[in-house]
């Protein structure tokens, strides 16, 4: 009987600790640190990962980059409610809005 209540409580030790090793892992796919983050194409989870960036912040970008087809270019996006110059100019070396576009130059080698 004793190795039962140790089995069981064995259990539910990895059961509570379970979410919390689940969180962890997931905390890194937000925005690592170092990491820039292409607001073209990043997710809710990974703009909400960037500083001063909340859920709703993230939802605007988000909104943004389907109702105008993505920025264009990187300071469109102080054209979301809430990101002033001064939130851009944080955000600027963490963000990027894809690669440089050099197809036609890859095309003729």
């Amino acid at each position: 009987m004793y190795r039962l209540h140790v089995g069981a409580a064995l259990v539910l030790a990895v059961l509570l600790a379970a979410p919390l090793a689940l969180a962890e892992q997931a905390s890194p796919a937000k925005a690592a640190p170092g990491a820039v983050v292409n607001i073209n194409t990043a997710t809710a989870e990974q703009l909400d990962g960037l500083p001063g960036i909340g859920v709703k912040m993230a939802a605007r970008i988000i909104d943004y980059r389907q109702k105008n087809g993505g920025f264009k270019k990187l300071e469109d996006l102080m054209s979301i409610q809430g990101i002033g110059e001064k939130n851009f100019l944080k955000l600027k070396p963490l963000i990027t809005i894809g690669q440089p576009k050099t197809e036609k130059g890859n095309q003729s080698q």
